[in-house]
């Protein structure tokens, strides 16, 4: 009696195992948006005192529109995840067409709200009375420091939107991996401003970078646990993120971004 050797080879997957592979995804997308709730939810309120109290401008029309449009998409990828989770490929294929108009959307409208909050506080600058005028001027220091984390992050994240859907027929896997790595660079503004996590923040971006890789380590740990392999959506995603990473860190607060930043982004 002979055996063939790959299916001596062969070990079934686990009920348990299977399971996680399809809900992982819808944890990583609940987990995403418990990280935006927890980073933008405390930032508001506390901001939203401060405009009640005339301590600061009101929100621009433009900031409404962003953050809708990012809700929407952390939705988007919340159903995507649960649609495939329980076995709805079309509707998931269908839905998806969302994507085409969100992610232009979003690169367009933070592409305006960068300058849009810079110009806002550059004006109060120059109306206020000198010790107001000092302190927002060392804010628009600070700014310009996250305008190198807006720019990539506007660079960046369309960048991997674009590979993971070229990818969503030819390498389903690469794909959905790709989407939610894509995510994980916006989701910097949320962690960023959870004020209980410790940060090298304004001395250095270094923190936003070691946040980013642990808001995807449960993904990651997961799928090297489960195929013991690295999977390449992650080694594409780090190649292109490390280039990013490093001009990041090379110019931050360098005389020479702060003297370029306000002739770009100035009125």
């Amino acid at each position: 009696m002979t055996t063939n050797h790959a299916q001596a080879l062969y070990v079934p997957a686990r009920p348990f195992a299977l399971a996680i592979d399809r809900w992982i995804w819808v944890f990583m997308a609940a987990f995403f948006i418990a990280i935006t709730l927890a980073g933008f939810i405390p930032d508001s309120l506390g901001k939203l005192a401060m405009v009640r109290a005339g301590a600061r401008p009101p929100f621009p029309p433009i900031l409404h529109v962003h953050a809708v449009l990012m809700g929407a998409f952390l939705l988007l990828l919340l159903t995507q995840a649960w649609l495939m989770a329980t076995g709805r490929r079309d509707r998931h294929m269908l839905l998806g067409r969302a994507a085409f108009v969100l992610v232009p959307a979003i690169v367009v409208v933070g592409f305006i709200l960068v300058p849009t909050i810079y110009q806002q506080v550059w004006n109060g600058a120059q109306a206020a009375p000198p010790p107001v005028r000092e302190q927002l001027r060392q804010t628009l220091h600070f700014l310009d420091n996250i305008a190198l984390l807006q720019t990539r992050i506007g660079i960046f994240f369309p960048l991997c939107i674009v590979l993971a859907l070229r990818a969503r027929h030819a390498d389903p896997g690469f794909h959905k991996r790709m989407m939610f790595l894509a995510v994980a660079t916006p989701l910097q503004a949320a962690m960023d401003r959870i004020a209980w996590l410790p940060t090298t923040a304004p001395v250095s971006p270094l923190s936003t970078d070691l946040y980013t890789l642990l808001a995807v380590s449960p993904l990651f740990v997961w799928d090297v646990a489960r195929h013991r392999t690295v999977h390449r959506a992650y080694l594409v995603w780090l190649g292109l993120y490390l280039p990013f990473a490093v001009a990041v860190h090379l110019l931050w607060d360098t005389p020479g971004w702060h003297a370029l930043v306000p002739r770009i982004l100035g009125p």
